[in-house]
């Protein structure tokens, strides 16, 4: 094992591919309340957050609580109604957590969704037990607030310098900075490598097996340069 203990990661875009969906049941939720459509890249750049501040961004116009719930409420239908065949873990994803715990990483999760929306995929996936601890937005502090990683360092009694964070927004890694945890930035969700540089990743990567064969590396005592781009 590397000198990290802790592996956090994110949800969506990080380990499942549900990015598309996301975008699509916003796009729903507008038509459906007759606000004006915002462009994919502005609706990815807000995937994250939790749902309520994501939809404060989108739609600042939207301050009536009755069209705000209505909104939420849209999205979520759209958004379960495609999740009917639950997005698929991005490739490699399933034998990596594997290795990780076989090697004896602790494994967390620190998300920007419901906490009955993330207990619904795991369930769906057999892995309620499968995960250290979870964090979700609407328990704790919505990203990038370092409260839900505050928390899982907490539960885990790891301290900062020994735990990693691994997203694909650039809350994500604002999120670890703020609670000193260095950073992954993966480069095929929501935003790309380029601009995800910018908060001082430790890693960037474009597949997720990448992060096991640099983890393996560091274990190994080999040369690694911050910021490096594997890929």
């Amino acid at each position: 094992m590397s000198d990290y203990e802790l592996l956090i990661f994110d949800w969506d875009g990080t380990l499942v591919d549900s990015i598309g969906r996301i975008v699509e049941s916003m796009h729903w939720a507008a038509d459906s309340c007759g606000l004006a459509r915002r462009g994919d890249a502005q609706v990815k750049g807000i995937i994250g957050l939790g749902l309520p501040e994501a939809i404060a961004s989108l739609h600042p116009e939207l301050v009536e609580p009755g069209l705000v719930e209505r909104f939420r409420r849209c999205y979520s239908e759209r958004y379960l109604a495609l999740e009917a065949q639950p997005s698929a873990l991005f490739p490699g994803v399933a034998e990596a957590l594997e290795m990780f715990r076989a090697q004896g990483y602790r494994l967390a999760v620190a998300t920007g969704k419901s906490r009955h929306g993330l207990q619904r995929v795991l369930a769906g996936r057999g892995w309620l037990d499968y995960f250290d601890v979870t964090r979700c937005a609407d328990e704790t502090a919505s990203k990038p607030n370092p409260l839900m990683l505050e928390q899982i360092l907490g539960h885990c009694g790891i301290p900062a310098e020994r735990a990693l964070m691994v997203g694909d927004s650039s809350f994500d890694l604002q999120m670890a900075r703020y609670a000193g945890v260095d950073s992954v930035a993966v480069g095929y969700g929501a935003q790309s490598l380029a601009a995800l540089r910018e908060y001082g990743p430790a890693l960037a990567i474009d597949n997720f097996v990448e992060l096991h064969a640099w983890l393996d590396r560091r274990a190994d005592g080999q040369p690694i340069e911050v910021g490096e781009h594997v890929g």
